[in-house]
């Protein structure tokens, strides 16, 4: 299953409709409750792009070496394809957000064998093959 984005910059957000559940979600990843979770490292780029508008860089490093170091989370490199698809992605199903398509082309490619998505974006409800999870309805 991928982790998409949504559920972590709830995570490091202070406040967040959706962090009691991300905090749910990352310790059952750490404790083994939740298995075969991965990420796409281009979840680093959206961090800093997301909260450099009003965390100071010290926090967003913090942050993103937290991240880094979250037990039992398997990074998934983006690879030249995984561009190349996500741009037929993105004008296929009309995505705006290119970090979307990224974790939609990561999920349907051979680092995720299920084709699962843990998102609360309906976008990826839409995108033939990707099997989105409600974060809250996540089951472990």
């Amino acid at each position: 299953m991928l982790l998409e984005s949504d559920v972590l910059i709830a995570y490091f957000k202070k406040e967040d409709w959706l962090k009691k559940t991300a905090e749910k979600i990352i310790e059952g990843i750490e404790k083994r409750r939740l298995e075969n979770v991965q990420i796409s490292t281009e979840v680093f780029h959206e961090l800093y792009y997301v909260f450099s508008d009003y965390a100071p860089a010290h926090v967003i490093m913090a942050n993103e070496a937290r991240l880094a170091t979250i037990k039992n989370l398997e990074f998934i490199e983006a690879r030249p394809e995984t561009y190349i698809s996500s741009i037929n992605i993105m004008e296929t199903y009309k995505l705006t957000s290119i970090f979307d398509a990224i974790y939609a082309a990561t999920a349907l490619g051979v680092d995720v064998p299920d084709r699962t998505i843990i998102s609360t974006e309906h976008i990826y409800d839409k995108i033939k093959g990707i099997r989105r999870v409600e974060p809250r309805e996540l089951q472990f």
